[in-house]
């Protein structure tokens, strides 16, 4: 039995109510830094497009698109990874960054990873897993399109009828034609190699 002087020199973190509060304590505190992580990272994206943003020539306006492809792959390699793993896709800024060439190589690139997306899912339907994958990287595009357009809009160059407004609406279309049409051709081939089978 502990005496009176010993219980009160004993460790407090002994009593239950006590190592409870420190524990969500400290569970408090690892989601305090995992939410500061995760905006410290979304922070440093920020600024890395916002570095990028400065060193478009915005007479040229064709580097405007080089900023909506960077911003719109970095979302959809956001939105792969946990599937995937990070960056699933590789950004390339020398490139052709005229409308068509900019959405080609966001539809190109991004449906590029439907294979790995779908051995994620075996038993799945594999229609549905088209469907839902295109859902996925559609999103991650509207989403990096969305944040290189408030940078453009920050930067005063989307104003109606400038060259980069034109060009990044084109490219937005562009990509969203891209990935109905490689849903549409994807659904056609399922169909067509269930119709043999």
């Amino acid at each position: 039995m502990i005496s009176a002087p010993q219980a009160a020199n004993a460790p407090v973190a002994a009593d239950p109510a006590y190592t409870g509060t420190k524990s969500s304590q400290a569970l408090e505190e690892a989601q305090k830094t995992a939410a500061a992580s995760s905006q410290g990272q979304k922070n440093l994206r920020n600024s890395r497009i916002l570095q990028a943003s400065l060193q478009v020539s915005i007479q040229a306006g064709n580097d405007s698109l080089a900023l909506l492809y960077r911003t719109a792959v970095d979302e959809i390699n956001n939105v792969l990874a946990p599937e995937l793993g990070p960056n699933a896709i590789q950004n390339a800024m020398s490139q052709d960054n005229s409308a068509q060439a900019t959405a080609g190589r966001i539809v190109g690139l991004s449906t590029a990873m439907f294979n790995a997306y779908a051995a994620r899912y075996p038993g799945k339907d594999m229609e549905v897993v088209a469907q839902d994958f295109v859902n996925v990287v559609r999103g991650g595009f509207e989403q990096g399109y969305k944040e290189a357009e408030d940078i453009l809009n920050s930067l005063g160059v989307l104003s109606a009828g400038s060259p980069v407004a034109e060009g990044i609406s084109q490219t937005f279309a562009l990509v969203q034609k891209g990935y109905d049409d490689w849903l549409a051709s994807k659904l056609a081939s399922l169909r067509n190699d269930a119709a043999q089978a």
